[in-house]
């Protein structure tokens, strides 16, 4: 590609698909850059943070509902994961992974895990089995090479 000038921006077109659509990993601004909205945000509130902050936990101390559950939200937030114990036997070959995967099924349905816990695990049995299987074609094929 050339790094000529696109005329629309200024930018190169490296940056650019053919089509003119920005790279995957180009929005177009600079790495670091901020929206103009969120730097006048935090101008404001510059050197305030601790007053509102002691603002809100006064509020919620008072009653107000909405405080209260904004403190409580920052102080001990809703947990997004949790660790999930289970036996799982070791899984070296796609065989294994079946193996696994009926470890994982037997482990929803006698309520050690939930289902959704399950789907998970589930999902990283299937991708590990992708990737034994991705070696163990990359063995194949460099194997099938050297014999030629």
């Amino acid at each position: 590609m050339t790094h000529e000038p696109d005329r629309k921006n200024g930018m190169t077109r490296d940056e650019r698909n053919p089509d003119g659509t920005f790279a995957v990993g180009n929005s177009g601004r600079p790495r670091g850059a901020r929206h103009k909205v969120t730097r006048a945000v935090e101008e404001l509130l510059e050197g305030q943070s601790e007053a509102i902050t002691q603002k809100a936990v006064e509020m919620a101390l008072e009653g107000d509902s909405t405080a209260l559950r904004l403190c409580l939200e920052r102080i001990a937030p809703t947990r997004k994961d949790a660790p999930v114990s289970f036996d799982l036997p070791p899984i070296k070959s796609a065989e294994d992974a079946s193996e696994a995967a009926q470890a994982v099924l037997q482990a929803v349905s006698q309520g050690e895990v939930t289902p959704l816990e399950g789907a998970t695990v589930m999902g990283l049995v299937e991708q590990y089995r992708r990737v034994l299987e991705t070696t163990e074609l990359e063995r194949r094929i460099t194997a099938l090479e050297a014999a030629k």
